[in-house]
């Protein structure tokens, strides 16, 4: 229970995040980066007498009874939640910080702003196995009748929005909204890695009994142990490898480097863990 209360706080945290980039940053400079966000900032120019945040509503429960139409209840109870804690983010700040004017007469700053904040909110929630719904259900629609992958999909829609604000805001704001879709994924992806610090751990050691007991008694993980044999010697040596996370990797390198400073240690970063206590692989 206590695990779900926390994920749902981070949720909102990300949402947040994204919900700041569109009040401060896309939405006073025309900036329709793709997603709801993105329509919605195009919908306001033909609909000025609706705020911003009050269209993402309603696009949000259209695209949900779309979504529970053609794909039931499969996105995900986090999703949904995500989808309406932006839309409703973004509602509260222009009420309680009105903004007629951009913060800047520079465009580019301000957009590269705007979407490391955003990015960080949405790595926040896709970490947290969920996503902020909108374009992201016709892209799993897509997906589901039609073939499409979803990472293409979603990149489709986000460019037809985009390039739609070159019709509705002029070619420099949408090359700008254009650069936003791109910037947005690279700094997702990097964001995400940083979340997942897990790294993998070959040693190679006199002291293996010793090690492999530290590392299943007192950091409480798992290994597995193979053996090799040395290319110069011909010697039997026995191979631990784990999976630790930065803290409980520390803790290991400071305890081999105590019993055996001749030991030979190689480190991997990994970019994803499928299976047993990691992530789930469906």
């Amino acid at each position: 229970m206590l695990n779900q209360i926390k994920s749902f706080l981070l949720i909102t945290l990300g949402s947040l995040g994204v919900a700041i980039n569109i009040h401060f940053f896309l939405s006073p400079n025309n900036l329709a980066t793709g997603g709801v966000s993105g329509l919605s900032i195009v919908m306001n120019e033909l609909f000025p007498g609706l705020s911003l945040g009050t269209i993402m509503i309603v696009l949000n429960v259209i695209l949900f009874i779309v979504g529970v139409i053609f794909l039931g209840f499969s996105f995900g109870a986090k999703t949904i939640y995500a989808s309406f804690a932006l839309s409703f983010g973004v509602w509260g700040l222009e009420w309680l910080f009105p903004i007629a004017e951009p913060l800047s007469n520079d465009l580019l700053i301000q957009l590269i702003i705007g979407q490391c904040i955003a990015a960080c909110g949405m790595a926040l929630v896709f970490y947290q196995q969920a996503s902020t719904g909108g374009t992201d259900i016709i892209a799993m629609i897509l997906n589901k009748y039609f073939s499409v992958e979803i990472g293409k999909a979603v990149l489709l829609s986000d460019i037809a929005i985009a390039l739609s604000s070159v019709y509705m805001f002029g070619p420099e704001v949408g090359m700008y909204a254009f650069f936003g879709v791109i910037l947005n994924g690279i700094v997702i992806d990097h964001t995400l890695q940083q979340f997942n610090t897990n790294k993998e751990i070959v040693i190679i050691s006199q002291e293996s009994d010793d090690i492999r007991s530290f590392i299943v008694q007192v950091l409480g993980k798992g290994a597995t142990i193979h053996t090799a044999r040395g290319a110069f010697t011909s010697d039997q040596k026995e191979v631990i490898t784990t999976i630790l996370d930065r803290k409980d990797f520390i803790k290991l390198k400071k305890y081999v480097t105590e019993i055996d400073q001749k030991a030979f240690i190689t480190v991997h970063s990994m970019n994803e863990i499928l299976g047993q206590n990691f992530k789930r692989l469906a």
